[in-house]
């Protein structure tokens, strides 16, 4: 079977979930559920394991819906150093760091821009403003202002330069409990891409709970079926994946086990490069 069947598969059983579920509108899930303070967990799911927690979900979840459609395309923009600075502090696990990104909502025009930094307890807290799509894949003057802005609330420090380093596109489910704000995001077709190669992910389902407290009735769902937490940004992954120079020893066995890749970092310092974009 060739990896573009199937990534398929997990598309297919991520659109068979959402088919007969509940709608909620994006409007209901910004009041109820926006949760820009939380405690976010990952977890890689086969398309099997994903079914059975689906129907682990019960009835209480409904499909966030925009415009009659129940999955969407995202694409993002990261930003970084030249030297990766950000990707070494997830690596190392400091206690302060951030991701910066430009998000677009492919099906719907809308582009943020957006900070997530950590708080209190290694709660993520996302700052975001909304940008003209033609901004995404670069940092204009009014997103550096806003991004020191954040990093002097949060941290006391001043942003280093930053520059486009990684394209990241899915598609995305987002299951949504109104009772408690509960919400699960559900990716496939994970794609990297920068200005000399592109990377498909593989046939899985990254799933991410965003609760309060880490002990959400997804939480609890993924516990039952025996699916253990994994240490997983999407960011430094795909970095890890176009840059396998660079140290990744926390993600190695992730790497090696679901990414189907072996990471032997060298030792020469990393080529600056410029994204490429249409």
């Amino acid at each position: 079977m060739t990896a573009q069947a199937m990534a398929s598969l997990s598309r297919e059983v991520l659109e068979d979930a959402v088919v007969d579920r509940a709608p909620i509108g994006l409007a209901e899930v910004i009041s109820e559920a926006a949760l820009q303070t939380r405690v976010d967990r990952k977890f890689l799911l086969t398309p099997e394991e994903f079914t059975a927690l689906s129907e682990r979900l019960g009835d209480q979840f409904k499909i966030m819906e925009i415009d009659g459609l129940r999955t969407f395309r995202y694409e993002s923009v990261y930003f970084d150093t030249e030297d990766f600075e950000q990707y070494r502090a997830h690596r190392q696990g400091r206690r302060r760091r951030y991701k910066v990104r430009s998000r677009t909502y492919a099906d719907t025009g809308l582009s943020m821009f957006e900070i997530k930094t950590k708080g209190l307890r290694g709660a993520t807290v996302k700052h975001r403003v909304e940008q003209a799509p033609e901004q995404a894949g670069e940092l204009s003057e009014e997103n550096r202002e806003f991004l020191d802005q954040v990093l002097a609330s949060e941290y006391g420090e001043e942003a280093p330069p930053l520059s486009a380093v990684l394209d990241s596109t899915y598609t995305r489910a987002t299951f949504v409990n109104p009772i408690d704000g509960e919400r699960v995001t559900c990716d496939v077709e994970l794609n990297y891409a920068n200005d000399e190669k592109q990377i498909a992910g593989p046939d899985l389902i990254v799933v991410e709970t965003k609760s309060a407290d880490g002990r959400g009735v997804s939480d609890r769902a993924l516990a039952e079926l025996g699916i253990r937490e994994v240490s997983m940004s999407k960011y430094c992954i795909g970095i890890a994946l176009l840059h396998p120079q660079l140290p990744a020893n926390r993600w190695s066995r992730l790497l090696a086990q679901r990414f189907g890749t072996r990471h032997d970092p060298v030792s020469h310092p990393t080529r600056p490069w410029s994204m490429v974009r249409s």
